[in-house]
């Protein structure tokens, strides 16, 4: 394993290459440059993110593995889609809770594609439980969510992603001064990056430094779902 300095710019190259040619056979035959300017370089990454993870919190983990670590697999799950095409288009890197078992909890997230380079933080489509304890706790402690939403780190680098309810859930008034929050079913923020970023010398500082920025929101988000940060 290489010390992880940057991203290579190949990485991007593949992936776009990757999109044209998204069958079993193109695979097979590049298989080796997936893994020489794809695989490589993640894992490089998050063993480096590995060493950096007690500066972000004690519970979460930077997983060094092929597969069943931190990077997401490149095979797609066809079975129940219309797209049948057989391989993700994109690099997914999740640092995700140590009680979490999948990319459903509490986590850290790097998404890399052309034109859709992004970091994660939150809780992307809790469960239905999850979901009502966050609720529950962005109504019994409205003062902490208003520092969080206010927060300047949190207002000049990120912003929501992911989908909101059209009607208020229910149990919660249209008129509740969170309402915006409530509706939501994805408690995740993003922060957009150039395509480029991922090939600065200083992309993992800045990862981390980005990741730490928003550590109210994570905070919030264990202590609403009773595990530790």
């Amino acid at each position: 394993m290489t010390e992880f300095t940057s991203f290579p710019p190949q990485l991007l190259s593949f992936l776009d290459e990757l999109t044209v040619n998204n069958n079993r056979p193109w695979f097979a035959e590049n298989k080796q440059r997936y893994e020489d300017t794809v695989l490589s370089p993640a894992l490089s990454f998050v063993e480096h993110m590995a060493g950096k993870m007690d500066k972000l919190s004690p519970y979460f983990e930077a997983i060094p593995k092929r597969s069943g670590g931190s990077i997401m697999r490149v095979y797609r799950d066809t079975r129940f889609g219309n797209d049948k095409t057989p391989y993700k288009t994109n690099l997914g890197i999740q640092l995700r809770h140590r009680r979490g078992k999948d990319i459903h909890a509490p986590g850290y997230y790097l998404h890399v594609q052309r034109g859709e380079v992004f970091l994660g933080v939150g809780c992307w489509r809790p469960d239905s439980v999850s979901l009502a304890k966050i609720r529950q706790r962005i109504d019994e402690k409205p003062d902490a969510w208003q520092a969080i939403l206010s927060g300047r780190p949190f207002k000049r680098q990120f912003e929501w992603g992911g989908d909101t309810l059209k009607r208020p859930p229910r149990g919660y008034s249209a008129d509740h001064p969170f309402i915006s929050s409530l509706k939501r079913k994805d408690f995740i923020v993003i922060k957009s990056l150039s395509d480029s970023a991922i090939e600065d010398e200083g992309f993992a500082k800045m990862a981390l430094q980005s990741f730490r920025s928003v550590e109210p929101l994570m905070q919030f988000l264990c202590e609403a779902l009773e595990v530790g940060f």
